[in-house]
């Protein structure tokens, strides 16, 4: 799109919640973007969840907070639907002063993994199905949202229920159109199993595209609600006795030729992809955090609740970890189910992606897939809480080889810091600080 009509527009990088950290220029900036003469700190990408710095944190030690350099990813500039005034986004990334990626920006941990799979003449397709809740965050506790037509407060789940789409046709239709305008291509809309949630899936496409669409989906999605009356948030558990929010990845990989790596012809697929599951697995305990970033992450992360903890994958079974859909062996593909929708989408695909390929790369075997119900039987788990999580994301030996050393570090400082944050406020209270942010 043109900026021609427009009198600011807002520049913005992903920092490592998944907030849009940036400023709001004059059009007339706009033709300088490509000269490196937008500039932020460093550490305005390695702050905490409340956007404080990070105390003691080694990066403003080794750059004495120095500002990096802002240059705009491919993306760019999209409108922004959900504001009053017209006024694009250009999505950016931060760079060293030397023109060196800065290790502290989660596009850039996507890209390396990305640069892995091309480097053997790759390429990731990828598409994500992510699962919000309407809520009411009117009064002093958050609520169940009321339904447009006659006011009354939900109070039941409707699973794929065609009559609550209805209730929010308003809604729904204005997202389709903002998704098209932004260059989002949703796909299918159903009502979930939460009071007031829906899930949406996006495209399958390239996976950079696939994250940068889901990064700004989600802003999308949050600022457009308030336009009729609610809120929408991700959190990945906004109410305790309703299932929470998730965030499923699909992926298959195709060679120089467009072939799928995964499809074999026939129902179980290549070698390729049960290595691939294999190092999914491998990685999936230390790449907890990763999938359950927050306090409220770890309420979601109960066996038997819609969420995946036990480590295992299967063919055609929602409960695994990992799910092998079916379907025509031409889109034999990877189903990653343990992400809650709070997630950063950049460091979740790198995640996921990097252990795919590790697990490629050393031929990792998965085991026997899962029969039956994985909620009833005595399989690994996922971290149950946080602290645990950052343990062990810190100590994890697959976290290297998918994860730059100092990103490593910068994101245990950032969750350690905000244990001790989030502890000190009363856990009914944690949803003021998550509502609008994740």
């Amino acid at each position: 799109m043109s900026i021609d009509n427009f009198a600011t527009f807002r520049v913005a990088a992903c920092d490592l919640n998944g907030q849009m950290r940036g400023k709001r220029m004059p059009a007339s900036y706009f033709a300088s973007l490509n000269d490196d003469t937008v500039r932020m700190p460093l550490s305005v990408l390695n702050v905490d969840i409340k956007g404080a710095d990070i105390e003691d944190s080694p990066l403003l030690f080794e750059t004495g907070d120095a500002d990096g350099i802002m240059r705009p990813t491919s993306r760019g500039p999209v409108p922004l639907p959900w504001l009053d005034s017209e006024q694009p986004l250009v999505p950016m990334q931060m760079y060293f002063e030397d023109g060196t990626p800065f290790y502290g920006d989660a596009r850039h941990a996507l890209g390396r993994v990305l640069e892995r799979y091309s480097q053997r003449g790759w390429q990731v397709v990828a598409a994500t199905e992510l699962e919000f809740t309407l809520v009411d965050d009117s009064g002093k506790q958050l609520r169940h949202v009321r339904d447009p037509r006659n006011r009354r407060r939900m109070d039941a789940s409707e699973i794929l229920s065609l009559s609550q789409m209805d209730a929010f046709d308003p809604f729904l239709s204005a997202l389709y159109e903002a998704c098209e305008a932004m260059g989002i291509e949703a796909q299918t809309t159903t009502s979930e199993a939460g009071v007031g949630q829906f899930e949406i899936t996006l495209n399958h496409q390239e996976a950079m595209r696939a994250a940068d669409d889901t990064w700004l989906f989600k802003s999308l999605i949050r600022g457009l609600a308030y336009r009729f009356d609610c809120a929408a948030t991700f959190m990945a558990k906004p109410f305790m006795q309703d299932s929470g929010n998730g965030m499923h990845m699909h992926f298959s990989v195709l060679d120089a030729d467009g072939n799928n790596i995964f499809n074999d012809g026939g129902p179980k697929g290549t070698d390729t992809l049960r290595h691939a599951i294999g190092g999914c697995l491998a990685a999936m305990q230390g790449s907890t955090l990763i999938f359950a970033p927050h306090a409220n992450s770890y309420a979601r992360m109960t066996p038997g609740a819609h969420a995946p903890t036990a480590i295992c994958w299967a063919y055609e079974n929602r409960t695994a970890a990992i799910r092998v859909p079916g379907g025509s062996p031409k889109a034999r593909r990877i189903e990653h189910r343990v992400a809650g929708g709070d997630i950063n989408p950049y460091l979740s695909f790198a995640a996921i992606l990097g252990a795919a390929l590790v697990g490629i790369e050393d031929k990792m075997e998965p085991g026997d897939p899962l029969t039956g119900s994985a909620y009833g039987q005595d399989l690994p788990q996922l971290a149950t809480d946080w602290t645990h999580a950052v343990d062990l994301f810190e100590a994890d030996h697959m976290m290297p080889r998918i994860f730059e050393a100092k990103l490593i570090r910068n994101l245990v400082q950032t969750k350690r810091q905000e244990i001790v944050v989030m502890g000190e406020i009363d856990e009914s209270e944690h949803w003021k600080t998550y509502l609008d942010k994740v």
